[in-house]
C-alpha cells in the first residue's frame, strides 16, 4: 500500500513546496528526491521573477515610445510555472498558521532505521526554516534490540516496559547516542552553492542547516521492583525541563530529546520513546503531537481513517479491553472519572465538561493521576508524565497501530488539540499532512467543532438573542417566531456551558446543487474566538456531505468577512430562481458564491445524529 501512495503523492505539487523555500533564510539539504528539482533553492522574495525569466518567449509587439527597438515586450509563462505560482499562493495560509508553533514528533524506531528518514529529515529541516519550532523524540528499540542479539544477548520484555539488564543499558545508550548524533549530521548540511549564487550572500553559504540542541532535559525515576520482578535500570518520566528547551527552541535550534533520562542520584535510565514524547508533548503545550511510523492507520475495509474525534478514538480504544493489554491500559490512565465526560452531549466532537467559561480543549492542563498507568508510582511532577506503550511498539503493525493510537488519544485527552499519526513510508507526508487541507494521515482531535450541533426547539431563544442585535443593525433580514420555528430544523448552533453562543443556516437547493447560507451570528462575548469560522467550516462539509457543489448568500453589511473565507461576488443571475422570487429587492444586497472542493478529510459532521 505504502509504494502505492509514493507513486501518487512523489509529484503532488505541495511537494514542490519545499523546493522554492528550501533556500529561505538559512536554508539547507538541497538534495531532493521530488519534483520541480530545476526549481529548488530558490529564494522566496525572488521566486516569481527567476521563473519568469527561466524557459519563457519573448514577445515583441507593435508600439510607440517603448524600449531599445520601439516595441513593446510582454512574457509568455508556461503552465507548469504558473501551476508553480500558484502552489506558492497555495501554501501562504498554512505557513501564516504554522509559523512560530510547536510541533513534537516521535520519529519511531522503524522509521529510524528505514531509508526514508533523510527525506523526513529533510522536510523537518525546511519546516525549521518556516518557523516552525520542532522537538524530536527518536524511537531506539529496534537498534538496542539489533545490538543486544550482535552482542548475543536476549531483548528482555515486560508489559509495556524494557527490562533494561546492564547489557540492555549499555545497547540503549550506544543507540541513543548514535541516533543522536546521525540526526545532527543529517540536518548539517546547507544549500548547495551553485543553486543560490545568484541571489548573493555569500557569507551564508557555509552555515550550518539546522542547529541542534539536545542535552540532561529529561528527569527520570527508576521504574524499580514490580510485583518481584527487578527492571534494572529501565526509568518512567519525573520532569520535563521545559524553560531550558524553550530557551533552545527561542534561540532558532531544532531540540532533540532522548528516551534517556538522569536520576537525582545521576543515574541513566532508559525510558520508553512514547511516555517521554507525551509527556513533552503536555509540559511543553505543544502545538501538535505529530507520530511518524512505517504504516497508515487503517479501518476494516482497509481505507486511511484520516479522521478520528476524541470520542471515536476512545471508543475504538476501549473496544479492545479484553483483547489488549495497552487498551486496558489506556483506560486505567484516563480514569473513570474522565468517562463520565462522553455520552451526555449530542455535540460534535464535545467531549469534555466545562469549567470555569472554558471547554477542556480551551484549557492548558497536563493532568495525569498520581502515577496510575505507571503502577502508582509517587506522583511527584505527575503532571508531566506521558504514557508508556513500551515494548508493545514491536507489535505496532500486528495491533493495528493500537498502541500509538492509544497514547494520541491520551495525549489529546489532556490538552494537545492535533495528534498526527503519518505513515513515513510515504514521500513527502509530512508536507503533504500540514500543507494539504485534507492531509495524508491520521488525525485524532479534541476540539473540531466542540459544541456544534443541530439546532433544537429549545436553543430557538438564544437563536433570538444572537441575530436580535444584527437585525437591528440591518445586518440580517428579521423573521417571525413562527418563520425561525419554521426553519429551525435547517439551524445550526455552538453551545457553551448550556448558552447558544453562535448560530447559522444552510438551506438546501438540491436541483441546483448549491446552499444558502444565512443568519450566522456570534454573541457579543464571545467574537474573536474564531467561532464563527468553525460554523461556517461546519456548514460547508455538512453541504458537501447533502451532495452540494456551491454555497451563496446575500448580505449587506459583511461582504469583507465572507469574501476573506472564498466567497466571490456574483450576479443574481447565479442565484437559484426559486430563491430570486423572495429576494427583497429593496434591501439591496450583494450576492457572494462559493465552489465547494471535494471533501476528503474523513470528518464527517453529523456522525451524531446517525
Amino acid at each position: 500500500m505504502a509504494t502505492s501512495k509514493s507513486s501518487a503523492t512523489a509529484n503532488h505539487p505541495w511537494i514542490c513546496l519545499q523546493t522554492c523555500f528550501q533556500a529561505t533564510g538559512k536554508s539547507n539539504l538541497c538534495n531532493h528526491m521530488y519534483s520541480y528539482q530545476k526549481k529548488r533553492n530558490i529564494f522566496l522574495s525572488h521566486a516569481l521573477t527567476a521563473k519568469a525569466k527561466e524557459g519563457t518567449k519573448l514577445v515583441a509587439k507593435a508600439g510607440s515610445g517603448a524600449a531599445a527597438g520601439g516595441g513593446e515586450r510582454s512574457y509568455n509563462i508556461s503552465p507548469e510555472d504558473e501551476r508553480f505560482v500558484e502552489v506558492l499562493r497555495e501554501a501562504q495560509p498554512y505557513i501564516f498558521m504554522h509559523r512560530g508553533s510547536t510541533f513534537v514528533v516521535v520519529l519511531s524506531a522503524e522509521i529510524i532505521a528505514d531509508s526514508c528518514l533523510d527525506t523526513i529529515l529533510k522536510d523537518i529541516a525546511f519546516l525549521h526554516h518556516l518557523g516552525i519550532r520542532f522537538v524530536l523524540v527518536p524511537g531506539t528499540h529496534v537498534q538496542i534490540d539489533k545490538l543486544l542479539s550482535e552482542r548475543g544477548h536476549e531483548a528482555k520484555y515486560l508489559g509495556r516496559y524494557r527490562i533494561t539488564d546492564s547489557e540492555s543499558l549499555a545497547a540503549a545508550m550506544e543507540a541513543a547516542g548514535g541516533i543522536r548524533m546521525m540526526i545532527e549530521a543529517k540536518l548539517s548540511p546547507g544549500p548547495p552553492i551553485c543553486n543560490i549564487r545568484r541571489h548573493g550572500d555569500s557569507s551564508r553559504w557555509h552555515e550550518v542547516g539546522v542547529s541542534v540542541a539536545s542535552g540532561n532535559f529529561l528527569a527520570a525515576k527508576r521504574k524499580g521492583v514490580v510485583d518481584g520482578v527487578d527492571y534494572g535500570a529501565t526509568g518512567e518520566v519525573k520532569k520535563v525541563d521545559v524553560t531550558r528547551m524553550r530557551e533552545r527552541l527561542d534561540g532558532g535550534c531544532l531540540v532533540i530529546l532522548s528516551n534517556l533520562g538522569y536520576s537525582s542520584s545521576g543515574e541513566v535510565l532508559n525510558c520508553n520513546t512514547y511516555e517521554v514524547a507525551t509527556a513533552c508533548a503536555l509540559a511543553i503545550e505543544a502545538d501538535k503531537l505529530i507520530c511518524i511510523i512505517d504504516g497508515p492507520i487503517l479501518d476494516e475495509s482497509g481505507h486511511l481513517i484520516r479522521f478520528l474525534t476524541l470520542q471515536e478514538a476512545d471508543s475504538l480504544i476501549r473496544q479492545r479491553v479484553k483483547q489488549s493489554e495497552i487498551a486496558a491500559n489506556y483506560v486505567k490512565a484516563v480514569a473513570e472519572e474522565d468517562i463520565t465526560c462522553f455520552g451526555h452531549s449530542d455535540s460534535i466532537g464535545s467531549v469534555y465538561s466545562s469549567q470555569n467559561g472554558k471547554t477542556f480543549s480551551e484549557r492548558r492542563i497536563a493532568t495525569f493521576n498520581n502515577g496510575v498507568g505507571f503502577d502508582n508510582g509517587n506522583g511527584l511532577w505527575s503532571s508531566e508524565q506521558g504514557f508508556a506503550i513500551g515494548g508493545q511498539e514491536r507489535l505496532s503493525r500486528l495491533n493495528g497501530y493500537l498502541s500509538e493510537l492509544a497514547a494520541a488519544a491520551f495525549v489529546c485527552r489532556r490538552g494537545v488539540q492535533r495528534v498526527h499519526l503519518l505513515d513515513g513510508t510515504i514521500g513527502g507526508v509530512l508536507l503533504l499532512e500540514l500543507f494539504k487541507r485534507d492531509g495524508m494521515g491520521t488525525m485524532v482531535a479534541s476540539d473540531l467543532y466542540e459544541g456544534t450541533r443541530t439546532a433544537k426547539v429549545t436553543d430557538l431563544s438564544g437563536i433570538k438573542q444572537i441575530i436580535q442585535p444584527l437585525v437591528e443593525s440591518g445586518a440580517l433580514v428579521r423573521r417571525t417566531d413562527e418563520e425561525l420555528l419554521k426553519a429551525l430544523d435547517s439551524f445550526y448552533v455552538v453551545e457553551r456551558e448550556g448558552q447558544i453562543i453562535a448560530c447559522a443556516a444552510l438551506f438546501p437547493f438540491f436541483k441546483e446543487k448549491c446552499g444558502e447560507v444565512a443568519a450566522i451570528g456570534v454573541s457579543p462575548e464571545c467574537r474573536g474566538q474564531g467561532q464563527g469560522d468553525k460554523l461556517l467550516d461546519y456548514i460547508e462539509k455538512k453541504a458537501a456531505s447533502l451532495g452540494l457543489d456551491m454555497l451563496f448568500l446575500l448580505t449587506t453589511r459583511t461582504a469583507d468577512w465572507f469574501k476573506s473565507r472564498g466567497f466571490r461576488e456574483c450576479s443574481i443571475e447565479m442565484i437559484p430562481e426559486e430563491r430570486r422570487k423572495r429576494i427583497n429587492l429593496s434591501r439591496n444586497s450583494k450576492y457572494y458564491m462559493k465552489k465547494l472542493l471535494p471533501d476528503t478529510s474523513g470528518i464527517i459532521v453529523d456522525r451524531a445524529f446517525r
